[in-house]
């Protein structure tokens, strides 16, 4: 397991925007309105998401204009995707409702002087200069009566270019908005409609009726904040989990969780070894909580094509003595089960309850929140460029108080180095001890793992 360097958050660069414009649907479509579902409409998806792509210059591509043809290929997708054309209006209960009204998505064009490569051999977040990749147009980001997606694409010096967008979370979760840039990918690729083609269908996750909880939902547990570390205290680790140091993580474990899913022991290991790091009070309860797609977990399940909001929280919950004191396979345990709890019944109980708790938020105090990206999409996303050197989330908590969030994302340069680069936010009094927890499990025979590098791990890109 090596530690990536920092994103030079030092990067210096111009970039010259155009006006921001409008795009909307290259031909006519419904103007109607749209109920969002249960659980697209619940409090904790109200807010926007920032996610980005990088992509290498091709020489094949010479002479063609990425922004021109992402332009045109939008166009044609909003088409087919036409609610995200529309806007937000609040209906009675402040239930949300979708108006389609075609008027289209933020859309500008930028260039800046600077390369690929000088934003680092692996791509991670935080990204650096989000702010000049991604302008935040003037009255744009609310959730109410505002374009649900603004787009900035940047062309880089180096010949490549950066598509960056901001997405409105209560229309869509991470497989649906790549469902979505995938679609897009596929216009400016030359075809004639996506290969997916989109479902609306939000009325297949709502609430029964009457709703009735049936199951028992850690998530909205009532906990007492004792977190005492400023934003400014937060700082951000990354680091590069190849297949043998997974291994290595998996020695550590009875026979019978040996074959576990990587996610699966990467997460167990980091919520153990970020607790010790903390050391919180050994009764303190602790938690890790991951977001479950339930597209499959329906009976039937959801259509293929469907890009509303179809994830659920699970949560795992112990006492700090607990995770810290016991091996690691008790907090693999622990993430399996809550992965487990997850069945259809579950995803019912739950939508009822976010509609009987009216406002209700998830509480993610003491919680270890992984963002798991490996499987979404981004990385395949296609305009013409080939797949992108990065494709994911632009940060790891967005929210006004800072929390122990990570994001994991894949990362291969297609020369042999493969794996998943786990990117957490930690205070800072906390990361030697973090690195040391981490090593116990990483380093067994192993000549680089869990070695702080003093420069970037070269990946030849």
């Amino acid at each position: 397991m090596s530690i990536i360097p920092p994103s030079p958050t030092s990067l210096a660069f111009t970039v010259r925007r155009c006006e921001p414009e409008l795009v909307a649907p290259t031909k006519p479509t419904p103007h109607e309105f749209k109920q969002l579902s249960d659980l697209d409409d619940q409090e904790c998806f109200r807010f926007q998401i920032q996610l980005i792509q990088f992509y290498r210059c091709d020489p094949s591509m010479h002479g063609k204009d990425p922004v021109k043809i992402i332009r045109e290929a939008l166009a044609q997708a909003l088409v087919f995707y036409y609610p995200y054309a529309g806007r937000l209006r609040k209906g009675p209960g402040r239930k949300l409702i979708l108006e389609c009204t075609g008027e289209g998505v933020i859309f500008i064009e930028a260039d800046a002087d600077v390369t690929l490569k000088q934003f680092g051999d692996i791509i991670h977040p935080p990204i650096p200069c989000m702010d000049k990749l991604l302008y935040d147009v003037p009255g744009s980001g609310e959730i109410l009566d505002c374009p649900l997606l603004l787009i900035q694409v940047t062309r880089l010096r180096c010949g490549g270019f950066i598509f960056a967008y901001r997405l409105n979370h209560t229309m869509s979760d991470a497989i649906g908005i790549a469902q979505f840039i995938g679609a897009v990918g596929e216009m400016a690729r030359g075809e004639c409609a996506p290969s997916i083609p989109p479902v609306w269908q939000r009325d297949l996750l709502n609430a029964r009726n009457p709703p009735r909880v049936t199951c028992t939902h850690h998530q909205f547990d009532e906990l007492t904040d004792t977190n005492d570390y400023t934003l400014q205290d937060m700082v951000p680790c990354s680091l590069f989990f190849r297949s043998i140091e997974v291994n290595a993580i998996r020695e550590h474990l009875p026979s019978h969780l040996k074959k576990c899913s990587t996610f699966d022991v990467i997460t167990a290991c980091i919520w153990r070894c970020s607790t010790r790091a903390l050391r919180p009070d050994l009764e303190t309860q602790v938690r890790v909580m991951f977001a479950i797609n339930v597209r499959g977990k329906l009976r039937p399940p959801l259509p293929t094509g469907y890009y509303g909001n179809a994830i659920l929280a699970a949560v795992a919950t112990t006492t700090a003595r607990k995770l810290c004191e016991n091996p690691l396979g008790y907090a693999l345990e622990l993430v399996k089960m809550a992965k487990a709890n997850v069945t259809m019944e579950y995803v019912h109980s739950y939508t009822d309850l976010v509609v009987i708790k009216d406002k209700l938020d998830l509480n993610r105090v003491q919680c270890y929140l992984p963002t798991n990206s490996t499987r979404v999409g981004f990385e395949e996303v296609d305009f013409g460029w080939g797949n992108p050197a990065y494709g994911g989330p632009a940060n790891l908590w967005t929210g006004p108080n800072p929390k122990l969030a990570s994001s994991y994302t894949s990362f291969s340069n297609g020369k042999g180095k493969n794996g998943i680069v786990v990117s957490i936010l930690l205070p800072n009094v906390a990361h030697e001890i973090f690195k040391k927890e981490l090593e116990e499990y990483t380093l067994k025979g192993h000549a680089i793992g869990g070695q702080y590098l003093s420069t970037p791990i070269k990946s030849s890109m």
